[in-house]
């Protein structure tokens, strides 16, 4: 039993074989193996090999680990966005594994994972890491709705970030990866203001009070608050009260991303609580992953945040979308935009 694990992550290449017949068998014995092994020594391979290859069958294992190994996944996970080059494939996975909603993912706030996720959108300057990590966490907040003041705090900071990106860094970023970091920060907006009014509008009364934010308020905030309503909880509720357990106990998942869709001003988002509908049709936007085979994978759309939350996609934005955000002056989306080739070590 003892030369077992290392033999099983051998056959980690043949998850890419042709043979139909030979792959069931491979990922059959990958997921025995973890089954009955609770050591983290195949699961780190697994993650590595996914790293290095974008495997659409490794994906498919990852994401359904079961108790252990989730810690080991989260780890491992924690260790690779450490480091700058395993950052965007990272995020990738994390959002996969986030889609897939697993029973233990609430378990995240509680692990290192999520403050490098927040450490890496305070400081990473790779916008197309940054808005594959937004992504990841406008996805997760439903499912971990109770993060503590600090980690709100870091939230609102993300967004302060974000927001400010164009102000600040104007011309850092070409006008295609601009729209989509607005759009996903818009996104976020909406997130934060419908989970947390009170404490959200706080920050942005306070945030933005502030000589040098004033620009951004008047250019990119400002537009997003004529795109909500006057949320109820800031006539009934509490900072306190938002954060109180007791207030979330009643919703699941989809409650909240529905709570937060009643909010919004926009025609194909303010109606959700009805149908529970995917996807908002101006928000759909074929958007292809890394090299991720479409034929297999089950994520090569990225669906609006506003819907249910189980079916948001992850993938490297390469197109522009088309919803109604507020706008952004000074850009125009090209029709086609793929990423430029990545000139770092």
């Amino acid at each position: 039993m003892a030369k077992e694990q290392p033999n099983v992550g051998d056959l980690l290449p043949l998850l890419e074989s042709s043979d139909l017949q030979q792959l069931e068998e491979i990922k059959g014995l990958i997921n025995e193996h973890l089954n009955t092994e609770r050591g983290s020594v195949l699961l780190n391979s697994l993650v590595d090999y996914y790293l290095e290859t974008s495997s659409s069958q490794a994906v498919q294992i990852l994401v359904s680990v079961r108790e252990p190994h989730d810690k080991h996944l989260l780890d491992k996970m924690n260790e690779a966005l450490s480091k700058q080059p395993c950052r965007l494939p990272t995020l990738t996975l994390l959002g996969h594994v986030v889609r897939k909603q697993p029973s233990w993912i609430h378990k995240i706030a509680r692990l290192p994972l999520l403050n490098t996720l927040l450490k890496c959108l305070k400081a990473d300057t790779d916008v197309v890491v940054l808005i594959t990590g937004v992504l990841v966490l406008i996805t997760l907040l439903p499912m971990i709705p109770q993060p503590g003041k600090q980690h709100l705090y870091e939230f609102f900071d993300v967004f302060g970030r974000l927001a400010g990106w164009n102000v600040k860094h104007p011309g850092h970023v070409t006008d295609v990866y601009l729209i989509h970091l607005h759009a996903t920060v818009y996104s976020l907006f909406h997130r934060l203001y419908g989970m947390y009014p009170c404490n959200f509008v706080s920050y942005l009364r306070s945030h933005y009070s502030m000589k040098e934010n004033c620009d951004t308020f008047e250019e990119v905030v400002k537009p997003m608050l004529e795109h909500v309503r006057i949320h109820p909880e800031l006539v009934t509720g509490t900072k306190d009260h938002e954060l109180d357990p007791t207030r979330w106990k009643r919703f699941e998942v989809h409650d909240i991303v529905i709570e937060c869709a009643k909010v919004s001003l926009d025609p194909k988002e303010a109606s959700y609580e009805e149908g529970y509908s995917t996807m908002p049709e101006h928000f759909s936007a074929h958007l292809q992953l890394r090299p991720l085979d479409c034929t297999t994978s089950p994520y090569t759309d990225l669906h609006s945040s506003y819907g249910s939350s189980s079916s948001t996609q992850y993938s490297t934005p390469r197109q522009p979308l088309s919803l109604p955000m507020p706008p952004l002056s000074g850009t125009q989306p090209p029709s086609v935009a793929p990423r430029p080739p990545d000139s770092r070590a």
